[in-house]
């Protein structure tokens, strides 16, 4: 299926626009210059700007097979006879021969595989000359990006309970299966994986390419870089060592090129190695560390390797290890320290030690080390497959609960074009702590943001706007929600009383038809990764992610949309003249006219939230232009103030007939791992 990029509907292999919305399932915008080219095009041919999705193909040969032997993953079986079916096994896959030289994957040839989805950008050896238990590296490019690959329609499936994991655990490479198994947990640390096949005895995988991705070595160099940073790190080390060791992949935090960070200065691995594969059997161009000799791969792992890796840092940064975390560095070579718990609490003491005012809860540290023996999988894999993924019979799938580690925000209004005074107005009310642990960085938010576009003329719409804004932000603040969202009793009790603040000075100053006074309202509450919507009108709330890229979250509450909801053909509803008038608005009728769509919804993943007055969303503005004007502002080091002018600069090259008013509230969130022990007990 494609999954259409611009309301994420799921429309049939053969489709060239979406079925939905009407987006073109063929082209895509470059982030650069905003021009349409094909899907599967590199760069942009108006700017040269790189525009394609790029993957890192890890590719693994195998043990040479005997003539007629099949491997137990062998990739034999025919594809089923429905070409269109959602459900697509890996194991469809068609098999391209190592042994003859007429069908080996040859260093001239275009693509990774038979069916031309995946074009290489680097050269390619011949495979068939590889020696076995070799593994090379190699770039290639996505042309069909909005298509769900076969092995995400089988991991997407088992996480809605779909499948049997154990049926399709088969057609998974040995290679890969610990990237499938980690990918319940959503960890930014392990690199997701998007696809991967195996021919014969070639197994293909595709993970998310991170070569590019800055060194934890780099980090370490800093001299900004504080000891509780560095202290954080590690603990972020043991954190991915509880998740690895289950799988037998702890080598993977050994060599010091393989450790990356993200953009959020959290430490992340570039790929995964499993205790069978020795890094100086392959082309990798990773560097391992000198200690990391045969035999130490050979042999399993315990938690003393972790001291090594951090002993390299120093040394190789030339930074001083200070007192304390000097004591635990020999503690754990000594064998003091030999549980993943008296690490983790000794890694806490010392963070305590550099920031007195943090807190942390013993019993996270316990509830981590728990995910190291009772981690959940995927997969149930057979025999063969035992040393890669650790067999679970519960077969449980774990949807992982977030904490906040970041919230940014930016408003802005602008007259426009073509009024002569501005009846929008916005309110920003947010409390944001930060509190350094050292398993990551939490961060506790209280925050309210409100957009209101008047109406009744001057001296009319934006004393209704403004009003609407300080009683809704006077309520919150005067009813002791700090530690937790409002209800939705108080949030209509709130809503109220902005109406009845316009309401009353309607009928003091005599205001009677077109003269009434009124205003829009879309309000967002969020407190930490739990969050409310409210309004009344058209202004909009959108939300933008990586995962299901924009989606309009609020409904217009407008004449067109009520016939929608009443049955009537969208294109019929907006033939109307009408179509575009509001059927609510706070102010020119009394409370009984009001009743505000009121949604809760948790943040489960890093967000962009888009408040936006009607100025900015007419004529599908952000639908149109959110890939080159918002998608961008979901990475950190992006400046909202700058997004927000952009975007008004945008809506009055296009628009500029209304006021225009956004606020952008960027939420950045990381599973807690933490909360293992009570998933896996509960």
């Amino acid at each position: 299926m494609l999954i259409c990029p611009q309301c994420q509907f799921e429309n049939p292999n053969s489709n060239k626009f979406c079925q939905k919305c009407g987006a073109s399932l063929t082209h895509k915008f470059c982030l650069q210059c905003d021009t349409q080219v094909p899907v599967n095009a590199q760069k942009c041919h108006n700017c040269g700007a790189e525009c394609g999705r790029v993957w890192w193909a890890i590719i693994t040969k195998k043990e040479n097979l005997e003539v007629g032997e099949v491997d137990s993953h062998d990739t034999q079986k025919e594809r089923d006879s429905d070409p269109e079916s959602e459900i697509v096994p890996t194991s469809s896959r068609p098999v391209v021969s190592v042994a003859s030289a007429n069908l080996s994957l040859l260093p001239e040839d275009p693509y990774l595989d038979q069916q031309q989805r995946y074009q290489l950008l680097e050269s390619l050896p011949n495979l068939g000359d590889l020696a076995p238990q070799t593994q090379v590296y190699v770039k290639v490019l996505d042309c069909l990006p909005y298509q769900v690959s076969p092995l995400e329609a089988m991991i997407a499936n088992q996480h809605q309970g779909l499948v049997t994991p154990a049926i399709e655990a088969s057609s998974v490479p040995a290679s890969a299966a610990a990237y499938v198994a980690l990918a319940a947990y959503t960890h930014q640390g392990i690199p997701p994986i998007h696809d991967a096949w195996q021919n014969e005895n070639i197994e293909f995988i595709l993970i998310e390419d991170r070569s590019d991705w800055p060194c934890l070595l780099d980090l370490w160099h800093d001299e900004s870089t504080t000891s509780l940073q560095m202290v954080n790190c590690c603990y972020q080390m043991t954190i991915l060592w509880a998740l690895l060791e289950p799988l037998n992949c702890c080598h993977s935090l050994l060599d010091l090129s393989n450790l990356r960070l993200d953009e959020d200065q959290a430490v992340a691995l570039q790929i995964l190695y499993m205790s069978q594969s020795h890094p100086s059997n392959t082309d990798s161009p990773l560097t391992n560390e000198e200690n990391n000799t045969s035999e130490r791969w050979e042999k399993g792992l315990n938690i003393q390797a972790l001291a090594d890796v951090w002993q390299k840092l120093f040394r190789e940064s030339q930074r001083t290890q200070f007192g304390s975390l000097l004591e635990l560095l020999t503690d754990l070579e000594t064998g003091k320290i030999d549980t993943l718990l008296q690490l983790q609490s000794g890694l806490q003491a010392i963070a305590t030690e550099l920031q007195p005012n943090s807190s942390f809860d013993q019993s996270e540290v316990s509830a981590t080390v728990n995910l190291a023996t009772n981690s959940p999988t995927l997969l149930q894999l057979d025999d063969s497959e035992a040393d890669h993924v650790s067999k679970n019979d519960d077969m449980a799938t774990i949807v992982l609960p977030m904490q906040l580690i970041s919230l940014e925000h930016a408003g802005l209004t602008d007259v426009g074009r073509q009024r002569h005074h501005n009846e929008d107005y916005f309110g920003i009310d947010a409390k944001i702590s930060k509190v350094e642990l050292p398993s990551s960085r939490n961060v506790q938010a209280h925050a309210l943001y409100i957009i209101c576009d008047g109406m009744g003329g001057h001296a009319g719409g934006e004393v209704a706007s403004a009003l609407a804004v300080n009683t809704l932000q006077k309520y919150f603040q005067t009813h002791g929600i700090e530690n937790e969202l409002p209800t939705e009793e108080q949030i209509r009790e709130a809503i109220g009383q902005a109406n009845q603040a316009i309401y009353n000075v309607n009928q003091q100053d005599a205001r009677s038809g077109v003269g009434r006074m009124g205003t829009t309202l879309v309000m967002l509450l969020i407190h930490d990764t739990q969050a409310a919507v409210a309004h009344v009108g058209d202004s909009r709330l959108y939300r933008l992610t990586r995962k299901c890229g924009l989606e309009q979250i609020t409904v217009d509450h407008e004449v067109g949309q009520r016939e929608i909801s009443r049955g009537v053909e969208p294109s019929v509803a907006y033939t109307r003249p009408d179509a575009y008038q509001l059927t609510q608005a706070l102010g020119p009728r009394d409370e009984h006219s009001i009743s505000a769509d009121v949604q809760f919804f948790e943040i489960a993943e890093d967000t962009l939230f888009v408040l936006a007055s009607d100025g900015l969303s007419d004529n599908d503005l952000l639908e149109t232009h959110y890939s080159t004007h918002l998608l961008p502002l979901l990475s950190s080091g992006a400046n909202l103030e700058t997004g927000v002018q952009d975007l008004i600069d945008l809506a009055n090259n296009y628009n500029g007939h209304d006021n225009i008013t956004i606020v952008l509230i960027r939420a950045k969130v990381r599973p807690v791992l933490d909360s293992q022990k009570d998933i896996v007990d509960g």
